[in-house]
């Protein structure tokens, strides 16, 4: 397996001008990862094809691979003229991962901020064609570049590990995946051992996170908490240090046979080198750790 960054994790960084996204790849490079997702907050690359190049050759030169690109993407739209505004802006996107020499992308099908109302089964169900609609024409476009585009549990109405399923089968493309996230799962209150073992068999790459978790009547009190579709309270947290079974996680992964990209994306209070780079050594040493576990056994 091969542990990164996402630049995700480095945003309070980019944004507060201490880093550029070039600097996120040095960074990658010197503190132990192997490759770097990019998620284009804080700087932009579709609009900027000098940065793009420069990302490409500064990532080649100190030996990051440039893992997956992830986006925000919302295909139900009210008019058909916005659909296909929005399907048209994501080809655009698909056009710069294959500058860049990627072979993977994620984007989104819905808005991530939704109302309640929408975060329903009949929402879902009716919205449906739409999404379907839009992921095959995103992934036959890319299908030309050889890209495998995907779908995450991400978003509250697509979070769910069945919902994610049943768009990738309703989609049904060889090159339509899903990326997972193994604490993603819990926004919509789904343990992350079941939504890992669920949809592990569709996964093309796995997206690390940890969050501290609060029942809905115990409120935490200060901090960047955020409530989960039903009220509880998570908020993020440095691998290993948060409430989700993450050496349990590492296991099943490693029984399922897979041996991609696992992408870190911390989101904690910490200051946000700090717990990328805990994030990363504790991912390698519970990966370590259950090769020697297996080993010995």
């Amino acid at each position: 397996m091969k542990i990164g960054l996402s630049t995700y994790s480095l945003l309070p960084a980019i944004k507060a001008g201490e880093m550029s996204v070039l600097d996120v790849i040095q960074w990658i490079a010197d503190n132990g990862g192997e490759h770097m997702e990019i998620v284009p907050y804080g700087f932009t690359l579709v609009d900027n094809p000098e940065l793009a190049d420069s990302v490409r050759e500064r990532a080649k030169s100190v030996g990051i691979e440039l893992s997956n690109y992830s986006m925000p993407a919302n295909f139900v739209q009210g008019t058909e003229e916005a659909f296909e505004a929005e399907v048209a802006r994501v080809k655009q996107h698909v056009d710069l991962v294959a500058r860049l020499g990627m072979k993977h992308m994620r984007h989104d099908v819905t808005a991530f901020t939704i109302r309640p109302e929408q975060m329903t089964i009949g929402w879902f169900e009716n919205s449906l064609p739409h999404i379907v609609q839009g992921s095959r024409l995103i992934a036959d476009y890319a299908a030309r570049y050889g890209i495998t585009t995907t779908i995450e549990n991400h978003g509250f109405s697509v979070q769910a590990s069945d919902r994610v399923q049943r768009v990738l089968l309703a989609v049904d493309r060889p090159n339509f995946k899903t990326t997972l996230d193994v604490g993603n799962f819990m926004c919509v209150d789904e343990s992350s051992i079941i939504g890992v073992k669920k949809n592990l068999p569709y996964a093309s790459l796995i997206h690390f996170k940890d969050f501290y978790f609060r029942p809905y009547d115990q409120p935490p009190g200060g901090g960047d908490w955020f409530r989960t579709a039903h009220g509880n309270y998570l908020r993020g947290a440095i691998i290993g240090h948060g409430d989700i079974d993450i050496r349990r996680v590492v296991k099943l992964i490693k029984e399922s046979g897979y041996n991609g990209y696992a992408t870190i994306e911390f989101e904690g209070m910490e200051e946000c080198r700090l717990g990328s780079k805990i994030g990363m050594d504790n991912l390698r040493r519970f990966w370590e750790e259950d090769k020697v576990r297996v080993t010995v056994l």
